[in-house]
C-alpha cells in the first residue's frame, strides 16, 4: 500500500485556510490565537477547580474533566498548525503530518461523541434512578467507562487513517481547508475512493446517529421522570442539572452531523466556517456553559480564587 503513495510524488499538502490576504491573515491570527488561549485557559480552569474541590468528586464532574481534556486535545490538534500557516509564506504540512493531524482530530471527535452519550446516561441514572445512582455509577464503573470511551474513540479513527495509505495522490496537493480533515483529503486522491467514502459514511452514521439516538432516548426518560415530580422547585432543580449538557450536545451534534453524515464529495467551501465551530468555538464555549450555568462550579471557582472571603 505504501508503494502506491510513493508513486504519487506528493510529500506535502498546502492548506489554503480562510484567506491569502496579509492583513486579513493577521486579523485571523490574533482572533484565533486569542480563542485558542481562552479555550485552553477555560478548560484547564475547569479541570483544576474540579480536581481541587472534594465536593465536586462525583461522576458528573469526573466526566466533565474528561470533556475538558478532549476539548484541549481537539483544539490543539488543529489550531497551532493553522496559526503557523497564517504567519508562514508557504502554508504546507507534510504527508505524514497531515495523516497524524487527521488521526488525532478524528479520534478526539469520536471520543467526544461517545463521552457526551456517557454523560447523558449519567444524568439518566441520577434523575430516573436516584436511589441506585451511587451503586450504578460507582468510581470503578466511571473509570472503566472512561477508559472504554477513550480507547474506542482512538480505535475508530485508526481505519480511516490507514485506509488513506491505499490511495494515490497525483496532484494537485492543495487542500481547501485550514486543517487536514477526511472529506477534502478524499477529493484530492486520483484513486477510487469508494471504499473510503463507504467506510466513512457507515462509521459516521453508526457513531453519530447511534450516539445521538442513545442520548435522545436518555432524555426522553429524563423528561418523563421530571414531569412526574410534583413541586415546581423540584422540576427546576432536575432540569438545571441537565441544561448545560443539553446545550453542549446541541451545539456539538448540529455541526458534526452536518459535516460528516453525508458524502465527502459534497464538501463545500463554506464548510470551513462550520468546521471552525466544532474545532475552536465548541472547546471555547463548553467551559463557559458549565461554569456560568452550574451553581456548584461557580461556588467552587469562588472558593479556589478566594471569592468568598470577608
Amino acid at each position: 500500500m505504501a508503494d502506491a503513495r510513493n508513486q504519487t510524488g506528493v510529500s506535502e499538502f498546502i492548506l489554503l485556510g480562510f484567506s491569502d490576504h496579509p492583513q486579513v491573515q493577521l486579523i485571523l491570527f490574533v482572533a484565533f490565537a486569542s480563542a485558542y488561549a481562552a479555550a485552553l485557559l477555560g478548560n484547564v480552569s475547569i479541570i483544576t477547580v474540579i480536581c481541587s474541590q472534594p465536593g465536586l468528586h462525583t461522576p458528573m464532574y469526573f466526566f466533565l474533566v474528561n470533556l475538558s481534556l478532549l476539548d484541549i486535545g481537539c483544539v490543539t490538534s488543529t489550531v497551532p498548525q493553522m496559526l503557523k500557516n497564517l504567519l508562514a509564506q508557504k502554508k504546507a504540512i507534510s504527508f505524514q503530518g497531515c495523516l497524524a493531524q487527521m488521526y488525532f482530530f478524528t479520534a478526539f471527535l469520536a471520543t467526544e461523541l461517545l463521552l457526551l452519550t456517557g454523560m447523558a446516561f449519567d444524568r439518566y441514572v441520577a434523575i430516573c434512578h436516584p436511589l441506585r445512582y451511587s451503586l450504578v455509577m460507582s468510581r470503578r464503573t466511571c473509570c472503566c467507562l472512561a477508559v472504554g470511551i477513550w480507547a474506542s474513540g482512538f480505535l475508530i479513527s485508526l481505519p480511516h487513517t490507514l485506509s488513506l495509505l491505499r490511495l494515490s495522490f497525483c496532484g494537485p496537493n492543495i487542500i481547501n481547508h485550514f486543517f487536514c480533515e477526511l472529506p477534502p483529503l478524499l477529493q484530492l486522491s486520483c484513486s477510487d475512493t469508494g471504499y473510503n467514502q463507504t467506510l466513512a459514511l457507515v462509521t459516521d452514521v453508526f457513531l453519530g446517529i447511534g450516539c445521538f439516538l442513545l442520548t435522545l432516548l436518555s432524555y426522553v426518560y429524563i423528561v418523563s421522570s421530571v414531569l412526574k415530580i410534583q413541586s415546581a422547585a423540584g422540576k427546576r432543580k432536575a432540569f438545571s442539572t441537565c441544561s448545560s449538557h443539553v446545550m453542549v450536545v446541541t451545539l456539538f451534534y448540529s455541526t458534526v452531523i452536518y459535516t460528516y453524515v453525508r458524502p465527502p464529495s459534497a464538501y463545500l467551501d463554506r464548510d470551513k466556517a462550520v468546521a471552525a465551530l466544532y474545532t475552536m468555538v465548541t472547546p471555547l464555549v463548553n467551559p463557559l456553559i458549565y461554569s456560568l450555568r452550574n451553581k456548584e462550579v461557580k461556588e467552587a471557582f469562588k472558593k479556589l480564587t478566594g471569592g468568598n472571603r470577608g
